[in-house]
């Protein structure tokens, strides 16, 4: 039966062999119509989407920008130029140090702190190495040492002065009795009985 209906079929597009392109050019005309072009004076609907504005800073997010920068630096700068001065003068404090520790040792072999009627320090027959004063690898001060007067070379003072960078404008002292003093503090005389770091008072 289903053979009997195909044949059929086949009969009616035999005998009517345009049928077919027909309906199809009319379905292609159908589909054609459904895309047309906007008609003249009609707007497509990307023409009336608003436009996006630019992004951008005002004049006003700028200065308010530019006055926090301002802020910042005039609190920074400051507290970093003296974190910096801080480091540098520990170089005098660690040099001041061990050079106390090495004149008690020359005065455990020699009885004294240097020759007698002299003024420099472990100046003696056997005088060791260091006794220039210049320790290796010192960059921000000068060091030196001198036998007290009427001491009978049996006192010194050891004295650190800045030389460069932030350090300049510092002097430290260390005498034999242990006693540390400050007498030059950014810049100013002083006569403390500590070594300043910080603040102008122990």
């Amino acid at each position: 039966m289903a053979l009997d209906f195909y044949c059929r079929r086949m009969e009616k597009v035999m005998q009517h062999p345009g049928e077919q392109p027909e309906r199809q050019t009319t379905r292609n005309l159908a589909v054609s119509s459904r895309i047309a072009p906007p008609r003249q004076g009609q707007r497509s609907r990307n023409e009336d989407a608003p436009m996006k504005a630019s992004a951008g800073f005002t004049l006003i997010e700028l200065m308010v920008v530019c006055t926090i920068v301002a802020i910042l630096a005039a609190i920074a700068v400051p507290s970093y130029t003296d974190y910096v001065r801080r480091g540098q003068l520990q170089e005098a404090f660690n040099a001041l140090s061990d050079y106390q520790v090495k004149l008690e040792q020359y005065y455990q072999d020699y009885k004294n702190y240097g020759s007698a009627g002299g003024t420099t320090c472990a100046n003696g027959a056997n005088a060791p190495s260091w006794n220039g004063f210049a320790p290796t690898g010192a960059q921000y001060f000068t060091f030196a040492c001198a036998l007290t007067s009427s001491s009978n070379n049996q006192g010194y003072r050891l004295t650190a002065t800045g030389s460069t960078a932030a350090a300049v404008g510092h002097v430290f002292t260390l005498d034999n009795g242990g006693i540390r003093q400050t007498t030059k503090f950014k810049g100013n005389t002083v006569a403390k009985s500590c070594w300043l770091v910080r603040g102008s008072e122990c």
